[in-house]
């Protein structure tokens, strides 16, 4: 971590680079043996800026919950261990986080009937145009979110499954009421993104995070695709363990 890896003329705020710099450092013997990063003036000089540089950068890092400021000790380290989200046969959101945090919740954030976009009734295997429910929704972990996701459901099948999803805060729950006892994750693709607009908002974490996004095809037991899915997942909050999906 150095002066080195700051670059002025790459069009990316300075202190959106630093942000980035401390966060990677993190893990890399950055701090002490109590967690507090070196003082404001340290890290200017370390990256050849002004102070008022290296604490956007903080103030950044601090919403976002990597770091924690206490007031006339300096700033720490926000040490909360990732969760472990495996991903397998079976993926569920409250059985996989189960044991790793007090309270998981499912939130409906929006959701909409529309024609399905030509990558979505593929998946799907309905016709280009057939009508899709779209749901938004965000998981939370002791009130920490830590994924949004974007799904798409054949609306003939589950038409009205918004409506048992907000009541439950669960896409397993919400499947019963549509006799669906169990489904099957068929195939995940993950790549790991800069955080969009959305994520910011939705996720609470500052710009330059990044995010792994896991696209997801869930069927039933009959192999029929139930649920496509593109889950944003805060890198710094959630890793994600890959197992067996045969």
């Amino acid at each position: 971590m150095s002066e080195a890896g700051i670059e002025r003329r790459s069009g990316v705020a300075l202190w959106r680079q630093i942000a980035d710099q401390i966060r990677q450092g993190v893990g890399a013997g950055l701090s002490d043996e109590s967690g507090r990063l070196p003082t404001e003036l340290a890290l200017a000089e370390r990256f050849g800026v002004n102070r008022h540089t290296v604490r956007t950068a903080i103030q950044a890092l601090v919403q976002e919950g990597v770091l924690r400021a206490e007031q006339g000790r300096g700033t720490f380290i926000e040490r909360q261990p990732r969760l472990s989200y495996p991903i397998g046969p079976r993926t569920r959101f409250s059985e996989g986080l189960g044991g790793q945090a007090r309270e998981l919740r499912g939130n409906l954030l929006d959701h909409a009937y529309e024609e399905a976009p030509e990558a979505v009734a593929e998946a799907l295997e309905i016709a280009p145009g057939a009508p899709v429910l779209r749901l938004d929704t965000m998981a939370e972990a002791d009130g920490r979110p830590i994924s949004r996701a974007r799904s798409y459901f054949d609306a003939q099948r589950f038409r009205g499954f918004e409506r048992h999803f907000a009541r439950t805060g669960s896409i397993t729950m919400a499947y019963r009421h549509f006799g669906v006892s169990d489904y099957l994750r068929r195939s995940t693709t993950i790549s790991a993104r800069h955080a969009d607009s959305a994520d910011l908002e939705i996720l609470k974490l500052s710009p330059g995070a990044i995010v792994l996004v896991a696209l997801g095809l869930n069927v039933d037991q009959a192999g029929r695709p139930l649920q496509f899915s593109e889950t944003r997942f805060s890198a710094d909050r959630v890793e994600l363990q890959v197992g067996n999906t045969t």
